[in-house]
């Protein structure tokens, strides 16, 4: 349960820039929102009048300037962490690029070392299992709650971002 949890967390935690994105760009949505209602104005207009049509094209206008919208913002996002990461130190920029891969390669090691170490404990000792609960029991202490929990969280972290940005 708490592998579950945390892998929800990790995947909400990506999302988390996201979020915090709405709320950097409120005004650009009420000013969105504002041509928005213009534009259904004028489309109700030109259906009264017969062009149809017209209306699909202003539809399909209207999803390519919000695609483009949001491909601006996101580039002016990177935009800034490049100014920012610019102004600061080398080590700094090479520093903060590496924190978040160097953890996980560092948290997986260990959980792979640890794990390796306790397998080859119990297979070399054969009197520590006597049957499949023992096995179980085992197996429940080698890939303990906790540790699935973390590695759920950081596989969520990592590859839930993917699913936030297709939206």
């Amino acid at each position: 349960m708490l592998s579950l949890i945390s892998t929800l967390g990790g995947l909400l935690i990506s999302g988390l820039p996201s979020v915090l994105g709405f709320f950097q760009d409120k005004s650009d949505k009420a000013h969105e929102l504002d041509l928005a209602k213009m534009q259904t104005e004028r489309e109700l207009q030109m259906m009264e009048k017969g062009f149809a049509a017209q209306a699909k094209v202003e539809e399909i206008r209207t999803d390519q300037v919000m695609m483009q919208t949001d491909a601006d913002m996101t580039k002016a996002a990177y935009e800034h962490d490049a100014k920012v990461l610019a102004k600061a130190a080398p080590w700094a920029s090479t520093f903060v690029a590496t924190v978040r891969p160097m953890v996980t390669y560092l948290f997986v090691a260990e959980l792979f070392v640890i794990n390796v170490g306790i397998g080859i404990y119990v297979f070399t000792h054969p009197g520590v299992i006597n049957g499949v609960e023992d096995l179980l029991k085992i197996s429940d202490e080698i890939f303990s709650d906790d540790e699935m929990a973390m590695l759920g969280g950081i596989i969520g972290y990592w590859f839930g971002s993917r699913g936030w940005s297709k939206k």
